[in-house]
């Protein structure tokens, strides 16, 4: 079965997506189809495989991201619909949604691929993302049921009207909220990577124990940081690419 809902891909207008302020973003509802979604929902990994990335030192004065993250790799063990999942996202058809959107015609994408859980208390401080990432593309994991709007978690389009470098540390009271994008349900958030893309999530508020989920891709380009960890038998993200014997 196909978990990505195409209907819902061949809808976004690259142009669309192109001229949105103050760079280019596009919040897609019903990025999955609703079977994909609820199975994709249900086997989640679980906490306990996560690195727990806590007070990591950020450049430029940049708050900590703190949050629990796993990083995909061949070797992980995932239910069957994740698997599955991860196969669809190196095929043609979303490969050719992405070349179509961020109108890359033929030089190679390689994607790497996260979950993030974050508790109570963590937080995202602005920041626009390493010039290797072309674009990320966000998706949700918590519903109305698990996850109150009042806790936070809204992924916020920062618009710092073209004053800051994209290597410094602005807080949230420098910039404008452009877009406050709530990250619930079956939906996903694309942006691209340009020298103004802030974006950034306040303190999350939820009952202790509670987490906000998401499946983040990102989608480098060719760079000379990626090829140098490549060379050394790394990913663009700089985790060690398995040796499979």
């Amino acid at each position: 079965m196909s978990y990505l809902n195409y209907d819902a891909l061949a809808g976004i207008t690259a142009d669309s997506f192109r001229n949105r302020q103050p760079y280019p973003w596009v919040n897609i509802q019903n990025i999955l189809t609703g079977q994909g979604y609820e199975e994709l929902r249900q086997t989640l990994p679980e906490v306990e495989a996560f690195q727990k990335m806590v007070g990591v030192k950020r450049a430029h004065g940049q708050g900590y991201h703190d949050r629990y993250l796993l990083h995909y790799n061949s070797t992980l063990a995932l239910g069957q619909p994740w698997r599955t999942f991860v196969a669809e996202l190196n095929g043609k058809g979303y490969e050719n949604f992405l070349r179509r959107m961020l109108d890359i015609p033929s030089k190679p994408l390689i994607l790497t691929m996260e979950w993030y859980y974050a508790w109570q208390g963590c937080s995202v401080s602005p920041h626009c993302d390493a010039r290797r990432k072309r674009a990320t593309h966000i998706f949700y994991f918590n519903t109305e049921e698990d996850w109150q709007s009042d806790w936070g978690g809204h992924i916020l389009i920062l618009d710092d009207e073209r004053r800051y470098k994209p290597h410094s540390g602005p807080s949230f009271d420098d910039l404008k909220v452009a877009a406050s994008i709530d990250p619930r349900g079956n939906g996903s958030l694309l942006f691209e990577r340009t020298e103004h893309s802030w974006h950034g999530v306040r303190p999350l508020q939820p009952p202790a124990q509670q987490l906000r989920k998401l499946f983040i891709i990102t989608i480098n380009v060719p760079t000379l940081q990626v090829w140098w960890r490549r060379v050394r038998g790394k990913d663009p993200d700089g985790y060690r690419i398995p040796v499979m014997s």
